[in-house]
């Protein structure tokens, strides 16, 4: 945990399921910095694979 904070998917701020969003919340940055970073990575051919592995494992906020 960051300054215990607990990282989920964003509600808000989401494309596709929000991972992208929740890292920007969770580390206090512009998401869309975090998007091109991730397409960057995509490019690699893992990137994909990545993205969804962490839309299962990372919890929705609690209502």
């Amino acid at each position: 945990m960051l300054n215990g904070r607990k990282l989920y998917r964003s509600e808000h701020d989401k494309m596709l399921f929000g991972v992208c969003g929740g890292l920007g919340e969770y580390l206090g940055i512009d998401p869309t910095l975090i998007r091109l970073i991730w397409a960057l990575f995509a490019c690699s051919g893992t990137g994909a694979i990545v993205y969804f592995v962490a839309a299962i494992i990372i919890p929705l906020p609690p209502v």
